[in-house]
């Protein structure tokens, strides 16, 4: 009979999670949310920025341009990742050019000494508030490009050491059949 004798099959497929993620709309969000970053702060950099850092007493400017500079960095970074990743998406990059690019532009973290919570504090509001955002952003690609880089397939739910060891033990004490 038809319809009686059926196969269930289990079919496991890998995904590849950068694929995936460069080709999705929560890609596309984060690339408009960094090219606006990028622009805001070059906005602020050159206009508003430029009047409230000459305000600043002397300790506060170099902090300012200090920072200033790191802030640029990042977001430089920031841009190209998106960038490179979005290549890929389009076709325009293949997944072995864009490692190469890779190695031109690394994603880095350029953190200040110790005192810099205390010396950021002393900057303009609109300066902090740019450099909080940039983090914040630059530590979410810095995780997905190791999500993307490990090429690795989306983890599966592993198992708990836990019930491992207790099968083990399950095992062990079983009696002998």
């Amino acid at each position: 009979m038809i319809g009686t004798d059926v196969v269930f099959r289990e079919v496991r497929e890998t995904v590849n999670f950068g694929e995936t993620f460069v080709a999705s709309e929560a890609f596309r969000e984060l690339f408009r949310e960094g090219m606006t970053l990028v622009e805001e702060t070059a906005a602020y950099l050159d206009g508003p920025g430029r009047d409230e850092s000459r305000l600043l007493p002397r300790h506060a400017a170099l902090t300012y341009a200090s920072e200033s500079m790191r802030l640029t960095t990042r977001l430089m970074q920031i841009a190209s990742w998106l960038l490179v990743q979005r290549a890929v998406a389009e076709g325009e990059l293949s997944l072995s050019e864009a490692v190469q690019e890779k190695t031109r532009v690394r994603l880095t973290t350029t953190e200040a000494g110790e005192n810099a919570a205390v010396l950021i504090s002393e900057l303009p509001l609109s300066l902090q508030a740019l450099i909080g955002h940039s983090k914040r952003l630059h530590a979410r690609i810095l995780h997905l490009d190791g999500l993307i880089s490990d090429d690795r397939p989306t983890p599966a739910p592993r198992e708990s050491p836990v019930f491992a060891q207790q099968d083990r033990l399950r095992a062990a004490f079983r009696p002998a059949s």
